[in-house]
C-alpha cells in the first residue's frame, strides 16, 4: 500500500520540485521511503517522471522499492495496493523462465505487464492503481482495480500558455494541488451539486474543475506528450444472462475461504476491525480458520449505550478464538481531534470521518494492515434498498395504466399524513417526503434507488443550491457515470440490479475512496476480502432465491461464513458501525458547527444558499422531521473542506 505521483512534462527543475510537493503531500501514504525515476526526455525536452512512497507490506527489503524497472523490458512501474494471486502468478511465469529478487507482489507483477502489455491488467486479482511507462513505445499505462477500492485522480493540463507539462496523475486529489501546476483550483460546480444529493462527490468527477478519476476496472494509454491514445474497460459487473452454471453453497464456501486466506499474506502485524455485525464476524471466523495463531480483532465502542456494540463484539471474539482489544471513542476525545480527522479527506464527504477513528486507533495499537467486512451487504441483500425498492418498482410498473398526475398527487396526500408536523422554514426530509418524487420515477430503478439515498428532496436541494448549479446532475450522478449504471443494470433482475447500484455507487463511490483516504491517512493498509472480483464473479452464479431470500438476513453468507458459532450471537437488529454523531452534534459538536452553519458568506463561496444553509441548521436544532445529522454534517464538511483547500468558484 503506497502513493504513487507522476508527470508527463518537460523534465527540469520546475516539474521536479512539483513531484517532490506532490510526494510530501503523499508522506501520510508511504512513510517507510521515497523514490524517484525520470525518463529520457525527447529532442523536445519532454519526458515522463515517477514518484513513490512506500508503506511496506510484502517483502521489507529495497528490493521491493519503487519505482521499479523490470531487467528485461526497461519497462519501469510505480503501483498502489496489494496482488493477492501474485503466488500463483509468480509460480506461472517461473514455469516460463523468468527469475526473481524480491519475494513480493510488485515485481510479479511488473514481469507479467512487461510480458502481456496492458491486457495483462486482467489477470491481476486485488486492489491496486498503476502507472507504468514503456521507454522503447514511449507510452503510459494507468490503471484502476475492478471494483474501485485504490483511487487514481488525473488532470491535463488546463493551460493553453503553458507548454511545460500536458498530464498529472495521483493517489490523491491533493497530490495533484501540492503540485502548484493547476494555478488557483476551482471548484466543480457538479461536485457541489453531488454533495447535496449524495453527501459526496461522485466520480468520474471531482471536487477540483478539471481533475477526474479513472473509473473502476479502467485502463488507459497516453502518449509521450502526455495525449489519451485509448480507453478501455477490462472488467465490468457479470450480467445475470451470463451467469452459467449455478454454483453450489459448498463451492461458494471454498471460494470465499480462499479468498480471506489471500488477504492475510503480510510481513507486517495484522488484524481484523470487528464490528459485531455478520459481515466483519465472517471476515474474522475464516481468518481465525486460516491462522495458527489467535488473529487479533479490534472493536470501536462508545460511552452511549444506543450505539455501543463492544459487548457483542466480546462475545463474538471469544467465540471465535481471537485476540480482541476495545478502543472507547468519547465525544470529548472526537471533538478534541476533530481538526486532524477533516484533514484527513480527500475530498468533501459525510462519512470518512467513522474510518479515520477506528483507523488510528488499530495503527496506534502496532498494526500495519486490517482486514474489514465491507461488502456483504452489497453482495447478498443486506440493506433495506434490497426489500422496499423491488416493491416500488413493481407498483410502478402494475399502475404505469394510471396517469401520473392523479397517482403523484395521492402520494402528495400519504405523505402530508404521515410526514407528521413540518418545521416552519424547511419542508420535511423524511422517506414519507420522498413518495411523490418516487412515485414520479415509476419503474425507473436507478431513479428510484438515487431518490431512496438523497440527503435532501429534491426541491430542497433546489433551496440549498445557487440557481445556475441545479440541473448539474442526471438522478444525482453525473452523466458519464449515469451512463454507466444504466449499462451495467440493464437486463438484470430488480435484486441484482439494486446489487449492482449498491457495490458501484454506495461502496464504490463513498464507503472504498473514504475508507482509503482515512486509513491511509494513519499509514495503514486496509483490506476488504469481500470486494473480490473473484468473489463477485462466483457469487453472481447463485441464484435470486438463494443469494438473497429470506431479504435482510444474508442467510447464505451466514452458513458460509459463520460455521461453528452460535446463531444466537447474531439474532439482532441490524446496526450499521455508525458514531454517535446525532448526540454529539446536539452537544459539543454541535458548538463547533454554530458559526460556520450560520455564515453566509462562507456557503455562498461554494455554491450553497446561505440563508437556507441557516435555516436548515436551525431546523436541525429544532428537531425537524427527518433532518438527521448526516444531512448538515454533509454540508458542513464540503464548506470546511473548500475552505481549507481554498477551492472555491
Amino acid at each position: 500500500m503506497c502513493g504513487i505521483a507522476g508527470i508527463i512534462g518537460r523534465v527540469g527543475d520546475r516539474n521536479r520540485a512539483a513531484l517532490a510537493r506532490m510526494a510530501d503531500a503523499m508522506a501520510h501514504r508511504g512513510p517507510d521511503s521515497t523514490g524517484y525515476w525520470t525518463g529520457q526526455p525527447d529532442a523536445s525536452g519532454f519526458g515522463c517522471m515517477f514518484a513513490h512512497r512506500r508503506l511496506s507490506i510484502l517483502d521489507l527489503s529495497t528490493a521491493a522499492d519503487q519505482p521499479m524497472v523490470d531487467p528485461t523490458s526497461g519497462k519501469v512501474l510505480i503501483f498502489n495496493g496489494e496482488i493477492y494471486n501474485y503466488r500463483e502468478l509468480r509460480s506461472e511465469l517461473e514455469r516460463a523462465g523468468e527469475k526473481f529478487t524480491s519475494t513480493g507482489d510488485t515485481a510479479v507483477m511488473l514481469r507479467a505487464l512487461s510480458r502481456g502489455g496492458h491486457k495483462a491488467v486482467s489477470k491481476l486479482r486485488g486492489m491496486f492503481a498503476f502507472a507504468l511507462w514503456d521507454d522503447a513505445t514511449r507510452q503510459l499505462v494507468l490503471a484502476r482495480d475492478p471494483l474501485g477500492i485504490k483511487p487514481l485522480y488525473i488532470c491535463a493540463n488546463p493551460d493553453p500558455k503553458d507548454h511545460e507539462w500536458s498530464l498529472l496523475f495521483a493517489s490523491e486529489l491533493r497530490s495533484i494541488l501540492a503540485s502548484g501546476l493547476i494555478g488557483t483550483p476551482k471548484l466543480d460546480p457538479t461536485a457541489i451539486a453531488s454533495v447535496v444529493w449524495n453527501g459526496w462527490v461522485s466520480g468520474p468527477d471531482t471536487a477540483v474543475r478539471g481533475i477526474t478519476s479513472l473509473q473502476p476496472g479502467e485502463v488507459r494509454l497516453y502518449d509521450a506528450r502526455g495525449h489519451q491514445q485509448r480507453a478501455e474497460v477490462f472488467w465490468e459487473m457479470p450480467r445475470d444472462d451470463a451467469r452459467g452454471k449455478p454454483i453450489t453453497e459448498g463451492e461458494l464456501r471454498d471460494v470465499l475461504r480462499e479468498c480471506v486466506r489471500l488477504h492475510l499474506a503480510s510481513d507486517v502485524p495484522l488484524g481484523v476491525f470487528l464490528s459485531s455485525g455478520v459481515d466483519s464476524s465472517v471476515v474474522a471466523n475464516l481468518a481465525q480458520k486460516s491462522s495458527q495463531t489467535p488473529v487479533n480483532t479490534f472493536t470501536l465502542a462508545f460511552e452511549e449505550s444506543n450505539f455501543n456494540e463492544g459487548h457483542h463484539a466480546r462475545q463474538i471474539a471469544e467465540a471465535i478464538g481471537t485476540q480482541h482489544r476495545e478502543i472507547v471513542l468519547t465525544e470529548q476525545h472526537f471533538v478534541a481531534n476533530l481538526d486532524k480527522a477533516l484533514n484527513t479527506l480527500d475530498q468533501p464527504t459525510f462519512d470518512g470521518v467513522n474510518s479515520y477513528y477506528m483507523s488510528q486507533a488499530v495503527r496506534e495499537a502496532g498494526l500495519t494492515v486490517a482486514l474489514v467486512g465491507t461488502g456483504g451487504d452489497e453482495l447478498f441483500g443486506g440493506y433495506t434498498t434490497f426489500r422496499d425498492l423491488p416493491r416500488l418498482h413493481r407498483w410502478g410498473r402494475r399502475s404505469g395504466w394510471m396517469p401520473s398526475s392523479p397517482k403523484v398527487a395521492m402520494a402528495h396526500v400519504v405523505a402530508r399524513i404521515l410526514n407528521g408536523p413540518a418545521s416552519r422554514d424547511m419542508p420535511a426530509q423524511t422517506r414519507w417526503a420522498k413518495l411523490p418524487d418516487m412515485v414520479r420515477a415509476g419503474h425507473d430503478l436507478l431513479a428510484l434507488y438515487q431518490l431512496s439515498y438523497a440527503l435532501f428532496l429534491p426541491d430542497t436541494q433546489r433551496l440549498l443550491l445557487d440557481a445556475p448549479l441545479n440541473g448539474q446532475l442526471a438522478d444525482g450522478l453525473p452523466r458519464a457515470i449515469h451512463e454507466r449504471m444504466r449499462h451495467e443494470i440493464a437486463r438484470r433482475t430488480p435484486l441484482s440490479a439494486i446489487s449492482v447500484l449498491e457495490q458501484r455507487l454506495f461502496l464504490g463511490e463513498r464507503l472504498l475512496r473514504d475508507n482509503d483516504a482515512a486509513s491511509m491517512a494513519v499509514s495503514l493498509e486496509q483490506r476488504l476480502p469481500l470486494v473480490d472480483q473473484v468473489l463477485v464473479e462466483h457469487v453472481v452464479r447463485v441464484p435470486d432465491e438463494d443469494r438473497y431470500f429470506p431479504v435482510g438476513r444474508k442467510q447464505m453468507l451466514r452458513r458460509i461464513g459463520l460455521a461453528g458459532l452460535d446463531p444466537k450471537l447474531f439474532e439482532r437488529p441490524k446496526s450499521g458501525f455508525v458514531l454517535p454523531f446525532d448526540t454529539w452534534i446536539r452537544k459539543g459538536l454541535g458548538r463547533a458547527m454554530h458559526e460556520q452553519m450560520r455564515d453566509e458568506k462562507l456557503a455562498a463561496a461554494v455554491g450553497l444558499n446561505g440563508r437556507a444553509v441557516a435555516k436548515l441548521w436551525q431546523a436541525f436544532q429544532d428537531g425537524a422531521p427527518g433532518l438527521y445529522w448526516s444531512r448538515v454534517w454533509a454540508l458542513y464538511v464540503l464548506i470546511h473542506w473548500c475552505h481549507r483547500h481554498k477551492v472555491l468558484l
